[in-house]
């Protein structure tokens, strides 16, 4: 496939605005973002993602998972399409470029695309994939999990949030539940976009992660039951405190972490205590585990030290225990043509590059299973990411978005 002209770029500053515009739908109380899936506020940012489509004249469609496919026409239709994109949710403290970047990057692809009246022989289609961010539906990447046949579509509708609502009720409920099959498109091959979400091409000067492989991961929830009871009155001896044995548990996921170093990573993040009051000693506790690796045998260690361990120090405190596993995929390793022309296209654009790993999961690790696929990283400042503080560069954005670009036409094949 011959390679697009070196002066084919997206226009950069129309990416950012049309990145300052969505974020202006579900801000964040410190500047980034609350746009959780399933929201009102994801239904607006679907809504005005949808317009901007509508305006380059793309059309849509969309899976019973709420996954928004806007089709650009190739020359010849019945050629598996390329497809590129990304997420719009957000974390509740999340920030303006997580995902969003990787949906609107490929946007201005193709409204470039239409500016220079370049075809393809293949159709583009840019992808909203929906709940990647798994911050109210456990687990993450749901509906390209789906997609890939990894999640179980029912299984994924019966999922609750803190408040009881499901998946399948909220996705009715805000209009984007669609009659096509999930899973049932054909792919050319898949590209992604995303922030890097680590510190590691910002500390380097890099502007472009190549991303050749993602890291395993197991979500598991651990759920310990003791007994509440009076702070003040309670004998320490007499205690069956939750909250201690959540922290001891803690403190195990630490040292399994450490003991498999380099390369592996584990924290507990979310935590529910009940009943959560200042002078009650919690006689439950929920809480997520959240256990990496690029190397499947660590991650399997890691989980079943866990499984083995943690029950000890239930038994020792006099806690109840269930662990269930809520998240998992093995580590990916990346399609080679996809990844050889990204890291052409890096080239070609005289973009300074790495390979990199990435320690985050992504909707690419699902489509992967399914379509040749792959990853392009820019920097974020700090590496800091689901945080409202996250923060790239016009240029970093424009970079990435040029890499993409170069390496979807290569792949589409433009006509001419």
């Amino acid at each position: 496939m011959p390679a697009p002209g070196e002066n084919l770029r997206i226009n950069p500053d129309r990416l950012w605005d049309s990145l300052m515009e969505m974020a202006k739908v579900g801000p964040g109380v410190a500047g980034g973002n609350n746009r959780q899936t399933l929201t009102d506020e994801d239904a607006e940012g679907r809504r005005l993602f949808q317009r901007w489509c509508d305006e380059e004249g793309l059309t849509m469609g969309v899976d019973e998972m709420g996954d928004m496919f806007m089709r650009r026409e190739g020359e010849e239709p019945d050629l598996p399409p390329v497809y590129v994109g990304s997420h719009l949710d957000t974390q509740p403290t999340g920030g303006k470029y997580d995902g969003v970047l990787g949906v609107l990057g490929a946007l201005e692809l193709v409204r470039t695309l239409n500016d220079l009246g370049v075809r393809t022989r293949h159709p583009i289609v840019i992808v909203n994939w929906t709940n990647e961010e798994g911050t109210r539906f456990a687990p993450a990447m749901m509906a390209s999990g789906v997609y890939a046949g990894v999640i179980d579509r029912d299984y994924a509708y019966s999922r609750r949030d803190a408040k009881g609502l499901s998946f399948g009720e909220e996705l009715a409920r805000i209009g984007w539940k669609g009659s096509e099959p999930a899973g049932a498109r054909k792919m050319r091959a898949f590209f992604e976009l995303h922030i890097e979400q680590g510190p590691i091409l910002e500390a380097e000067g890099k502007d472009i992660g190549i991303v050749t492989h993602g890291q395993g991961l197991w979500w598991l929830q651990v759920t310990l039951t003791g007994r509440d009871a009076h702070t003040g009155s309670t004998p320490m001896a007499m205690r069956v405190n939750a909250g201690l044995g959540m922290a001891r548990v803690t403190e195990l996921v630490h040292t399994i972490a450490m003991s498999e170093q380099p390369d592996a990573v584990g924290a507990v993040g979310h935590v529910e205590v009940y009943p959560n009051s200042r002078n009650v000693i919690p006689g439950k506790t929920v809480f997520t585990v959240d256990f990496r690796s690029p190397e499947l045998a660590k991650l399997e260690r890691m989980k079943a030290r866990l499984e083995a361990e943690a029950p000890k120090i239930a038994a020792e405190l006099g806690l109840g225990i269930e662990i269930e596993p809520v998240g998992h995929f093995d580590p990916v390793t990346f399609d080679e043509g996809c990844v050889t022309a990204l890291r052409g296209a890096a080239e070609r654009l005289g973009h300074s590059h790495r390979n990199i790993v990435s320690g985050a999961g992504h909707d690419a690790c699902w489509i992967n299973r399914v379509a040749p696929t792959a990853m392009v990283m820019c920097p974020c400042v700090d590496g800091l990411s689901h945080n409202e503080a996250e923060e790239i560069t016009p240029d970093w954005a424009a970079a990435g978005a040029n890499v993409l670009f170069h390496a979807v036409l290569e792949t589409a094949e433009i006509v001419g």
